[in-house]
């Protein structure tokens, strides 16, 4: 059965009620099984640090009134566990990047929680709809793993998922989701589990696009982004619990996350229509999101429905927000730049796409604007 079939189902069975699609034969659970226990043994040995606090305001130099309010929702992975300084967070890298894009502050309250699965969403969704400031302008929520590696019915996930993406766009929110990682990229992990992660992490994700787009909600494709760069540089791209990436991984993850998430609040310089050359194009959701769970860092997001648009946008690359810089002594702008010209090297000139083979792109301007 294909992927854009699986998850078709998964999200169907998540809406009606359905049960878990079962991934595997009863013949291979003791293989399974006693991989896993290797892979426990093997996985998370190191102590990774806990998250650090990365709440506050950036972008000071562009001013500290009506700043953008950015969330952080989901599990260890937008929390930053695995890092040291604040800095070097998703959240931060977000945040600052989306400053400098939009040339307005942003505000950032991250409610992540290491561990948590996606039956913790409706938690952290009424932590933020709470806040006496109201809701969040964008939510980024990245979840899955964790429902993976807990045999959570994937059923079930992309029920919870759906329910906080509906509640954050009925709230006003915008919503990007990172869909969930592909587990079959950690090291120490064998085969033939690598195998089995790496087909349930892509049937989540693809089955999880599907139920984001239908609320409302934009994808990014996280799948094996990291992929490459873990098998080059294992020790630079993992934390030293050898599971969560490194400050380097984050780095790029929020790296492919960032022109989603300025394009939700139409402040990214490309249009929201494909680009051919790209091997963009509209499809049916449920094709658009088998598509993005085999290539990384593939966006989806609605077009009319029951379509979907398929983006590969080009990425910029984000450098570590400077000390301070959320109580305000920075602003994610290079050195002796200025915010404005800070804001247009991140909005044209400074937008970078990183390749595979290491190739950088520069971000072209919008056509409407030429």
């Amino acid at each position: 059965m294909s992927r854009a079939r699986v998850a078709r189902r998964i999200a169907a069975g998540a809406a009606y009620g359905g049960g878990s699609i079962g991934l595997i034969g009863v013949a291979a659970m003791g293989v399974v099984l006693a991989e896993a226990q290797l892979a426990k043994r093997t996985v998370g040995t190191g102590t990774a640090p806990l998250p650090p606090a990365a709440d506050g305001l950036y972008g000071r130099p562009f001013g500290t009134e009506d700043p953008l309010r950015l969330a952080l929702l989901g599990d260890s992975t937008a929390a930053g566990q695995g890092v040291r300084r604040a800095g070097q967070t998703p959240g931060a890298l977000l945040a600052s990047g989306l400053a400098a894009v939009a040339e307005r502050p942003v505000a950032l309250r991250n409610v992540a929680l290491s561990g948590a699965r996606s039956d913790d969403l409706e938690r952290q969704v009424s932590l933020l709809l709470a806040q006496p400031l109201g809701p969040p302008d964008v939510c980024v929520i990245m979840i899955g793993a964790n429902d993976v590696t807990h045999r959570m019915p994937a059923t079930e996930s992309v029920r919870l998922l759906a329910a906080a993406v509906r509640r954050l766009r009925t709230a006003g929110a915008e919503v990007v989701v990172g869909t969930c990682p592909d587990l079959g990229t950690i090291e120490p992990v064998y085969q033939p589990l690598r195998w089995l992660a790496r087909r349930a992490s892509r049937q989540l994700a693809a089955a999880q696009t599907i139920v984001v787009v239908e609320q409302g909600g934009r994808t990014v494709s996280l799948g094996d982004l990291l992929g490459p760069e873990f098998e080059a540089n294992p020790r630079e791209m993992f934390g030293v619990d050898l599971f969560h990436p490194s400050a380097e991984g984050y780095a790029t993850a929020a790296m492919a996350v960032l022109p989603t998430l300025c394009a939700s609040l139409g402040v990214w310089p490309e249009p929201d229509r494909p680009e051919p050359e790209r091997r963009e194009s509209v499809l049916p959701v449920a094709k658009a999101a088998a598509a993005a769970a085999r290539q990384a860092g593939t966006e989806v997001t609605g077009a009319r429905a029951p379509w979907a648009l398929l983006k590969h946008r080009r990425r910029r690359r984000l450098a570590e927000p400077e000390a301070g810089e959320a109580a305000g002594a920075g602003a994610g702008a290079p050195p002796g730049s200025t915010p404005g010209e800070a804001a247009g090297d991140a909005a044209e000139d400074g937008g970078r796409r990183e390749g595979r083979e290491g190739r950088a792109e520069p971000l072209p301007q919008d056509s409407s604007q030429s």
